[in-house]
């Protein structure tokens, strides 16, 4: 059901957990099934630094949220911009069909962590 990636982004999550002295937090939620997710970046001359997640939410949220930073973290703001939900759906391997609104959400928040970094 899940792809080798998904499941490796899940069970070893990159980048998970809070980020003291962030220059931005955000919290996303999808009101449709209930997850949420919350980034903290810090940007450092128009790139971003560091960039962490906390989940609450399904496996794939969680995997996705996980590929999401490892895409945006080091790229400048303007290349974080190029990340697409297509982007996030292949670090993850693939997602069940049911399952599209991980990489919406994970994508969802990644742009409004660049909003504020503008």
């Amino acid at each position: 059901m899940y792809s080798p990636e998904l499941l490796d982004h899940f069970e070893h999550p990159r980048n998970s957990g809070e980020l003291p002295g962030a220059d931005i937090q955000v919290q996303i939620e999808n009101p449709a099934c209930g997850d949420i997710l919350e980034l903290t970046a810090r940007i450092e001359k128009g790139r971003i630094g560091e960039i962490r997640f906390r989940a609450k939410g399904c496996v794939p949220a969680m995997a996705c949220a996980s590929a999401m930073t490892q895409l945006a973290e080091g790229k400048s703001v303007q290349e974080a911009r190029e990340i697409g939900k297509d982007d996030i759906v292949r670090a993850v391997g693939s997602l069940p069909p049911a399952s599209g609104h991980a990489a919406q959400l994970a994508w969802d928040a990644l742009q409004a962590v660049l909003k504020m970094a503008a």
